[in-house]
Formats: structure tokens, C-alpha cells, sequence
């Protein structure tokens, strides 16, 4: 199936030349104005920005017990983020033709842990994501996911990317140790600090600090393979520094930067399809059930939203409408990646903000989606060598992406519009200040409306959007209602 529409004129690229091989033509690598060697590039860097949820879905998935006291293996857990991660990514490149990446999505591998879980047995919790996935796909095939998304307008999508850079900013922040949480016995209102208690001390900050130097000086300069450079400079410090420094594992975070004694893995499939689609309605009732679906459909679907807003905002490919030429079936590819997650054990698979450092890179098809799908097959055999890239090494490519992105879209918002301009500063804020896309969307969704509605001008909203904002109201009032 070979991608048919028309791509988008992006005026920051130069004119394509003919396209020279089938590849070219399959993907239209030459009339998006990339390369063969930038689509790589592209591949490599989102691959190597969020190889951590190898390590991060297994930790989050594999500490809780469901209902019965049951944990989740490990080593399946890894193999099912993998796998997952690998699938959905290279049915993206393939049918979407976009520089998407996709895995298990943080937040809502909360939700199945801490909320699903503990209520009903692991298989019916991941039925519970099959059937949002479905749902899901459902919503994309009657064409109403795609009206959602071309009802908000120009300025309002402009403070989804915008938020979407800030968010994978902070991202970047937390996940290299920059800045940390505030614990709870210090008893204050501020959430966050610089470092671990204040003050930048130990060489992994080290590494970042440098990695983001040296990350900002090459995009600058205008250095092909900016980021990838400074990703593979930034590992090889890393090792270097690990062996010589004698830098605790704790310092690193999650991925320790160590040669493995053995970088072959042995894949296990023991979690693939063991899921139960309605066993949950028996242990939890038909109405809480349905609002455990509604709760998973509701996280996927909007933070999906803001990625693929965001991230092909900064790859070049939306209209001068601000749509994306082909965006069902981006969204159908991420309606089978939710249940998919769910079909695997690995929860909800969705789009990864992380893609923004491949489109950084200068990818703009496809085929940098099949690289990173690729990267992840390879990952499946040789997990220790692809966990081996510490966060700190990662990291800059999001702070150079979050600038990247703010400096792109802020200019086209209408500030002199605040029925536009207030709820689009909203949506950029409480993305990062509330660490979700959904969050953000939805508050400048109701505040979208609100605010047309108070300046008298209730008739220009769309319809779609007061449905999705009362729905994202009574999501919200959820807990005061009794429902959660």
C-alpha cells in the first residue's frame, strides 16, 4: 500500500529534484525535499531519544500486582515493549509515511499499572486497552477522529506544537538529572529544583550540559547529522567517564553507560496475547469498566493528537491550513497501536513527542519511522547495546527540538486575538506544568470555548469542539462525581 497523498509545500526546504529509485518515489523522499542519508539520520536519532522506554515500561509495568498479588516478568516485559515498539513503528513508516515513532506511552502505562491493574487480573486490564484500541480505530474509520482534529484552529494547533516542545523539554530535563522533584518531607510548594538538592554536581550533568553545548553549537552551524553527532560524541564520553570516574549506577538513572558482558539477549514471548477483552467488567461492573476504557481512549487519543500536530509541524508537512495530507491513516496506525500494547501486555502503545528529534534531524518520510522500527528489531536481540546510550547522552536532542519548535510556531499565533491567544497559552503551559499533552489540550479546549462563547462569537466554534470539550469536562469532574 503505497502512501497517495499529495505532499505538503514546505517553503523551508529547497526544491525537490525527480525522484531516482522506487524507495524514493514509495516514500517521496525527493519531493519532501529530504535525502536517503537524512531519513538515516532522522531513523537513528528518535531510536537512540527514546530507547529508554525499554527499560522505563518494564520498571513501571513489572512494580505493580494486580487484583490476585500477580506480577509481570521482566525479561517478557522487555520483549513485549520491543516488539510492540518495533511493529507499530514500521506500520507507521509504511502506511503512514510520516517520521512517527511509537511505544508503550508513558502516563498511560500509569493509568494501566497503578488504576487498571489493581482492580482486576493483568489479562483483563490489557483487555480493557484492546478495547479502547478498538474504539479507537472505530472513531478514525467513521471519520469523526479526523473532524476533531481539523476543527481546532490554526492558533490553537500552533499552541499544541508549542506545548508539545516545552513539554519534551522538561522531558529532557527531568530524564538527565538536571533538574529533580522536590521531595515531599521538604515540605514546600516549590515541585522542582536544579540537580538533586539545588546545586549541579557529578559527571552525568556533566555529560548533559556538554551534550546540549555541543547539540545547540552544531544545529547553529547548521551541521548535518546535528543531533546523531552529538548523541554518539556524548555515549562514547559517557563510557569514558563511567570507567574511569567511578560514577555509581545510580547516578546515570535508568541506563547505566557500561560495555554489557554480553550484548546478545534472548528474546521471551510468554506475554504476547494473554489478554481477556471483557473479563474486567466481571471483576469491576459494566460502568466503571466502560470508564476505565473511556479513561485509557481519552489519553491515547489527544496525546496522539498534539504528537502528530507537533511533530509534523516541525517535519514540514502540514498545509497552509495547518492539516496533515493522509492523517487517517497516521490515526488508524495509532488506533492498532493501542491495542496492539494491549494484545502484547506492554499497554497502550502511542506516538512518541521523542520523533521530534528525528524531524530535528531532517527527516520527513516514512522511512526514518522504518530505521527506528528496525533499530527496535535489533533491540529485541541486543537490548543490553541499545540501553547502553545513558539519558544524559539523549537528553540535548529535546532541548535543541523544544527551542527548535517554540521558535517556528510562536510567531503565527494571533496574540492580538485573546479568544485565541489565551487558550493557546494555556495549552503550551499546562503541558509541561501538569507532565501531559492530554492535559494541556483539554484545558485550552474548554478555554477555547469559554472564552468565544463570553466575547459573543459562540457561533465560530465548531461543534466538534464543544463535544470534545464537555467530554473533557466531565472527565475532569470524574473524581468530584463519585465515577473514580
Amino acid at each position: 500500500m503505497s502512501p497517495s497523498a499529495p505532499a505538503p509545500v514546505d517553503t523551508r526546504r529547497p526544491a525537490a529534484g525527480p525522484p531516482a529509485t522506487g524507495l524514493d518515489r514509495f516514500f517521496r523522499i525527493s519531493e519532501r525535499g529530504s535525502s536517503l542519508p537524512r531519513e538515516i539520520r532522522g531513523g537513528l536519532a528518535t531510536f537512540f531519544a527514546m530507547a529508554y522506554i525499554i527499560v522505563l515500561n518494564p520498571i513501571i509495568l513489572g512494580s505493580a500486582t494486580d487484583k490476585f498479588g500477580h506480577h509481570l516478568q521482566g525479561g517478557q516485559l522487555v520483549t513485549a515493549t520491543v516488539v510492540t515498539a518495533a511493529f507499530t513503528t514500521l506500520l507507521m513508516g509504511v502506511i503512514g509515511n510520516v517520521p512517527i515513532a511509537l511505544a508503550a506511552g508513558l502516563g498511560v502505562n500509569s493509568v494501566v499499572a497503578l488504576q487498571l491493574a489493581p482492580k482486576m487480573s493483568w489479562p483483563d486490564a490489557m483487555g480493557m486497552v484492546v478495547l479502547a484500541g478498538l474504539a479507537i480505530m472505530l472513531l478514525v474509520a467513521t471519520g469523526l477522529r479526523e473532524r476533531v482534529m481539523s476543527a481546532v484552529p490554526l492558533g490553537l494547533r500552533k499552541g499544541i506544537a508549542i506545548g508539545i516542545g516545552l513539554f519534551i523539554l522538561l522531558v529532557g530535563l527531568v530524564d538527565s538529572g538536571f533538574v529533580s522533584r522536590v521531595p515531599d518531607a521538604a515540605h514546600t510548594t516549590v515541585p522542582v529544583q536544579l540537580g538533586t538538592d539545588g546545586h549541579l554536581h557529578g559527571w552525568p550533568v556533566l555529560v548533559f550540559v556538554l551534550g546540549t553545548l555541543l547539540t545547540l553549537g552544531l544545529v547553529i552551524r547548521k551541521v548535518p547529522g546535528a543531533i546523531l553527532i552529538s548523541i554518539v560524541a556524548m555515549t562514547a564520553l559517557a563510557l569514558i567517564v563511567d570507567a574511569t570516574a567511578n560514577v555509581p549506577a545510580a547516578g546515570w538513572g535508568l541506563t547505566v553507560p557500561r560495555w554489557p558482558g554480553n550484548p546478545v539477549s534472548t528474546p521471551d514471548f510468554g506475554l504476547l496475547g494473554h489478554f481477556s477483552l471483557f473479563g474486567g467488567f466481571h471483576d469491576v461492573g459494566v460502568l466503571t469498566g466502560i470508564l476505565f476504557v473511556f479513561t485509557v481512549l481519552l489519553s491515547c487519543f489527544f496525546d496522539a493528537m498534539g504528537t502528530i500536530l507537533g511533530v509534523s509541524d516541525e517535519a514540514g508537512l502540514l498545509d497552509r491550513k495547518g492539516d496533515l495530507p493522509g492523517m487517517s491513516r497516521v490515526l488508524m496506525v495509532d488506533g492498532i497501536a493501542t491495542a496492539a500494547g494491549g494484545l502484547s501486555s506492554s499497554s497502550a502503545n502511542t506516538c512518541f513527542a521523542e520523533s521530534t528529534a528525528g524531524a530535528g534531524e531532517g527527516a520527513r518520510t516514512g522511512l526514518a519511522s522504518i530505521v527506528t522500527g528496525l533499530m527496535f528489531v535489533l533491540a529485541l536481540f541486543l537490548t543490553p547495546l541499545a540501553t547502553m546510550v545513558p539519558a544524559q547522552a539523549a537528553t540535548p536532542a529535546l532541548i535543541a527540538v523544544g527551542f527548535l519548535i517554540l521558535a517556528g510556531s510562536i510567531r503565527e499565533i494571533d496574540w492580538s486575538d485573546h479568544t485565541i491567544a489565551v487558550p493557546a497559552f494555556l495549552t503550551m503551559v499546562m503541558m509541561p506544568f501538569t507532565y501531559s499533552i492530554t492535559n494541556g489540550i483539554g484545558i485550552g479546549f474548554i478555554a477555547f470555548c469559554v472564552l468565544r462563547a463570553f466575547a459573543g462569537r459562540w457561533r465560530e466554534v465548531p461543534v466538534a469542539l464543544y463535544a470534545v470539550s464537555a467530554v473533557f469536562a466531565f472527565y475532569y469532574l470524574m473524581p468530584a462525581l463519585g465515577l473514580v
